[in-house]
């Protein structure tokens, strides 16, 4: 299976089967069974997969990747590296996942694990500016860099260099890829059909929308819609799901507007 994967959070990836081929901008990487976390990307990761695949991934939000691995994210994106770098190490995050056990108690597991990392940090709280930037980008990424830095209360020049490292990239190019990615999911059937006009109209004209869409997906939205994108489908529901949990249009568990 060829597909691609694009994230704006990062990803600590437990492959328990399956192998995985991924073209990072550093170099191409196999591996089978394994734990790697997945930076945020920029752009579209190319990746394949060979034979049935088992994957349990845990989702860090950008303003809790700080907190939680103790480093910022601007050395991590578009790049996959062991877990060993960055939490813990691969031995561990396998060994507490036995084969067959399910995914319930698979994902009891990941849990317990999360909450002692967050004890062993202190249970600090990640910073309220990147987390309302995060909101922002949600919710209206067509906001003005100028605007967001108003509505949150901070300068521009302090919401940069914060945005800079929770995110790892600057606040203009979090809100694109944003737009982006709102955009490639209700090309995949996977956003809200109401807010269909409503993405259209974040940008100035189709000119507009066909020069990012290239630039971030390597393809048209027309090339982009009319191909299977099975692995980025599922990464794009689960982000619409959240997005739209996060500005209450829908309750977390109810049904989804596409479902």
């Amino acid at each position: 299976m060829c597909c691609g994967l694009f994230s704006d959070t990062g990803i600590l990836r437990v492959q328990l089967s399956g192998e995985w081929t991924v073209e990072t901008p550093q170099r191409t990487e196999t591996f089978g069974r394994s734990a790697m976390f997945f930076g945020p990307q920029s752009r579209l990761l190319p990746v394949s997969i060979k034979g049935p695949f088992t994957t349990l991934g845990i989702v860090l939000r950008p303003c809790a990747c700080t907190v939680l691995l103790r480093r910022p994210l601007s050395g991590l994106v578009d790049r996959v590296v062991p877990s060993d770098e960055i939490w813990l190490t691969e031995q561990a995050l396998t060994d507490c996942l036995e084969p067959g056990a399910g995914a319930e108690t698979w994902l009891t597991a990941i849990e317990a694990l999360l909450r002692q990392r967050i004890l062993e940090t202190g249970s600090v709280t990640p910073d309220p500016v990147t987390a309302r930037f995060e909101e922002i980008a949600l919710r209206d990424p067509a906001m003005s860099i100028a605007q967001a830095a108003r509505e949150i209360g901070v300068d521009r020049r302090q919401l940069e260099r914060l945005v800079r490292r929770d995110f790892g990239l600057p606040p203009k190019q979090v809100l694109k890829r944003a737009r982006a990615l709102d955009m490639a999911s209700h090309l995949l059937g996977v956003a809200d059909g109401e807010e269909a006009e409503a993405l259209e109209l974040r940008y100035y004209d189709e000119s507009h929308l066909i020069h990012e869409f290239v630039e971030l997906f390597r393809m048209s939205p027309r090339q982009f819609g009319s191909r299977p994108q099975p692995l980025l489908t599922l990464t794009l529901e689960a982000r619409q799901a959240r997005r739209l949990e996060l500005i209450d249009r829908i309750v977390p568990g109810e049904p989804r507007p596409w479902q």
